[in-house]
C-alpha cells in the first residue's frame, strides 16, 4: 500500500489544540465575516490557496461552490486550484503568496515574510487573513484525516491521495 500523501491529523490532542484555538477566536470570526475585514471574494481565495496546498477535496469542493456565489470567475477558481494567481486581482497576490506560504509551512509562516504582509495590509487585515486560513487549514486536516481513515481501513482502496502531491507529512 502506497504512503497517504496529504496532511492529515496526527492525534486527537491536535484537533483539539486547533479547536480551542478557533473557539478563542470567535469574536475576531465574527467580525471577519460580518464587518468586512476581509471581503467575501478575498476570504475564498485565500482558503482556495490554502486548500490547494493541502490538497483537501471536500473543501476544495464545498469553497469553489461558495467562490462562485461570491463572484470569482470558474476560471479564477480553476487558476487558484492549481496554485496559479495571474486571474486573481493584484493588490492580494501578496496575500495569496502567503496564504501559501503558511499553509506549506503548516501555520507556521517566516517572520520576516509575515512582517512585509503587515507592512502591507496592516496587522489587522493580516489577523483576519490568518484566521482564515486556521479555519480552512483546520478542515483541511479534517477531511484528509477522513480520507486518511478511509484509505488505512480500505487498504488504499478508498480515500485516495492525489498521486501528484509531494508528501507532506
Amino acid at each position: 500500500m502506497k504512503s497517504f500523501k496529504r496532511r492529515y491529523y496526527q492525534s486527537l490532542s491536535a484537533i483539539f489544540k486547533d479547536t480551542k484555538v478557533i473557539f478563542k477566536q470567535r469574536d475576531k470570526i465574527k467580525k471577519m465575516m460580518h464587518d468586512g475585514l476581509i471581503s467575501d471574494p478575498f476570504r475564498e481565495r485565500i482558503m482556495l490557496t490554502v486548500t490547494e496546498v493541502n490538497g483537501c477535496r471536500y473543501c476544495q469542493y464545498a469553497h469553489a461552490k461558495m467562490a462562485l456565489n461570491a463572484g470569482l470567475s470558474s476560471s479564477e477558481i480553476e487558476s487558484l486550484a492549481d496554485g496559479v494567481f495571474h486571474h486573481c486581482p493584484p493588490e492580494e497576490v501578496p496575500a495569496l503568496l502567503y496564504a501559501q506560504h503558511w499553509a506549506e509551512s503548516d501555520g507556521d509562516p517566516d517572520p520576516q515574510t509575515r512582517e512585509q504582509v503587515v507592512d502591507i495590509y496592516g496587522e489587522e487585515t493580516t489577523q483576519g487573513m490568518e484566521l482564515a486560513m486556521r479555519m480552512i487549514r483546520m478542515g483541511n486536516l479534517m477531511g484528509n484525516t477522513w480520507d486518511y481513515i478511509l484509505y488505512r481501513i480500505s487498504f488504499g482502496h478508498l480515500g485516495k491521495s492525489d498521486p501528484e502531491k509531494a508528501d507532506l507529512n
